[in-house]
């Protein structure tokens, strides 16, 4: 049962004790891999994929954004809070208007990598 600590090795009798070992030493620790997790749940919604897209070309505004995406300026707000608490957007004020953009280039390695494992 994953999670548990039982070790039951009777589907192979135990024959890859090093292996096992020298990977339980590079495997990240719970909380990195409940934060990976916890990115991919962010990254699993249509409409903020779509977002982070539009951000690629670079920064833009919420009403920008919400015309692009044939959305409400409410409805694009909520999925960018979610995408800023998560650290995938950052924003700048000018006035009255909050423009938004990509936080850093590992997220654009993170969709770049998406498409092309899709066009394989």
């Amino acid at each position: 049962m994953p999670g548990t600590n039982e070790q039951d090795h009777s589907c192979c009798g135990g024959r890859n004790i090093e292996k096992v070992e020298d990977l339980g030493k590079i495997m990240p620790c719970e909380e990195e891999a409940y934060d990976v997790s916890e990115l991919f749940k962010v990254l699993g919604d249509y409409t903020r994929v779509n977002i982070l897209f539009v951000l690629q070309k670079g920064e833009i505004c919420v009403c920008d954004i919400a015309q692009l995406l044939n959305m409400t300026q409410s409805a694009i707000s909520h999925q960018l809070r979610v995408l800023k608490q998560a650290r995938l957007v950052k924003y700048r004020r000018d006035g009255k208007t909050v423009y938004y953009s990509i936080a850093d280039s590992h997220v654009d390695t993170i969709l770049s990598m998406g498409i092309e494992h899709i066009s394989e």
